[in-house]
């Protein structure tokens, strides 16, 4: 074995761990913690090793026993060419938050796209649900998105198909950031009905795994990745699901975590939202109707707690543009006014009657929320 930098050995360790096993071998995460990942390599590699999968783990080694070395070069010579890389535990991107899963974190992640993933998680939130969602759900799932997005909030699901895929396109509708955990590795995109949409999320925000890149998706890994997507973020929303389901499955995954847990109703005689009404009833999930909602769960300090005020101060457009303003990066006019669906005419009096208020405040790059409305007022903007 050739000699290298500690860190690099322990990177490539964990990189090859990651490509001979599958994503949730609690034995063998629990081993590595115990003796090392370059301990656990070197245990497979000469058949010393403990772990009882270890002789099926050593049959995916070609060509017989070669260096570390020999071993890593062609993952990272595919990686080169896909444009991935390997993110591990005490790396400057790695999500700390992914701790919490103790022996069932990761090994490693492979990532695609420009984004930092340990600053998109830091503010992020998962949506997930039914592939077979109804257009109720897929309209709920692609606003709530895009508020979220425009309130500087990562939006995390899994690229399936329902549910996830109107999250996804609500925050890249309003050109926020977005997180796709796939069951396959970062190099292939599945569904492949979503290969456009899978660029689009990979250029606008990341995509994850970790299965090994050019891994196929598997029935068992979509099951260990809604572990990855309810420890990524700081809470779960689920817009519409069965009674037994992955959502439902992700959910409690968060729920055991300590992190927020959120459901949208619906219909008490639809199916999909079954699942959604199990959660409320059996974890106490946070019932949500909208982003608002979903906020006051996870960021309260930036939600007013009562909307009533607005009623007495703000007119509908006001209201409608208020909404669009962010809460922390400023945004230009023109996305309030897409993102409000108003011309730019309306918005611009609107941030101005917003800004006597106090409302709104206008910076170099745009305009963001104020911090509070001033004192009430009698009058209302229609009157």
């Amino acid at each position: 074995m050739n000699a290298v930098p500690l860190g690099r050995e322990h990177r490539q360790a964990r990189m090859l761990l990651t490509t001979w096993s599958e994503p949730g071998d609690d034995d063998l995460a629990a081993h590595v913690e115990a003796v090392g990942a370059a301990r656990a390599v070197d245990e497979i590699l000469t058949d010393t090793s403990p772990l009882r999968r270890a002789a099926g783990l050593r049959t995916r080694i070609r060509d017989g026993l070669r260096s570390v070395d020999e071993l890593v070069a062609p993952i990272e010579e595919q990686a080169d060419r896909c444009g991935a890389r390997f993110i591990m535990p005490g790396d400057a991107e790695w999500p700390t938050q992914l701790d919490d899963l103790l022996t069932r974190a990761p090994l490693g992640l492979w990532l695609a796209g420009a984004a930092d993933l340990r600053r998109l998680a830091a503010f992020s939130l998962a949506m997930v649900g039914a592939r077979a969602s109804t257009p109720y759900g897929e309209g709920v799932a692609r606003e709530m998105a895009a508020d979220l997005a425009v309130a500087q909030w990562a939006v995390v699901s899994g690229g399936a198909f329902g549910i996830d895929a109107a999250a996804h396109r609500g925050a890249l509708d309003a050109r926020g950031a977005t997180v796709c955990v796939l069951a396959g590795g970062v190099d292939v995109p599945y569904p492949r009905a979503h290969e456009s949409l899978i660029a689009r999320i990979r250029e606008q925000g990341l995509l994850v795994s970790e299965t090994p890149l050019g891994g196929a998706p598997m029935r068992q890994r979509f099951l260990t990745r809604n572990r990855v997507i309810a420890a990524l973020a700081r809470g779960t929303v689920v817009v519409e699901a069965a009674l037994r389901s992955g959502s439902g499955t992700t959910a409690r995954e968060a729920h055991a975590l300590g992190r927020a847990v959120m459901a949208v109703p619906g219909p008490v005689s639809s199916p999909q939202s079954a699942g959604c009404h199990a959660l409320i009833r059996d974890i106490h999930a946070h019932l949500v109707t909208g982003s608002r909602d979903v906020l006051r769960h996870v960021d309260p300090m930036a939600v007013e707690p009562d909307d009533d005020w607005r009623d007495d101060i703000l007119g509908q457009r006001e209201a409608r543009v208020l909404d669009a303003v962010p809460l922390r990066r400023p945004a230009p006019v023109s996305r309030i006014s897409s993102t409000a669906g108003l011309v730019e005419a309306d918005v611009l009096a609107a941030l101005g009657v917003l800004e006597a208020e106090g409302l709104v405040e206008r910076v170099p790059s745009g305009w963001r929320r104020g911090s509070a409305p001033r004192e009430a007022s009698p009058r209302t903007m229609d009157g």
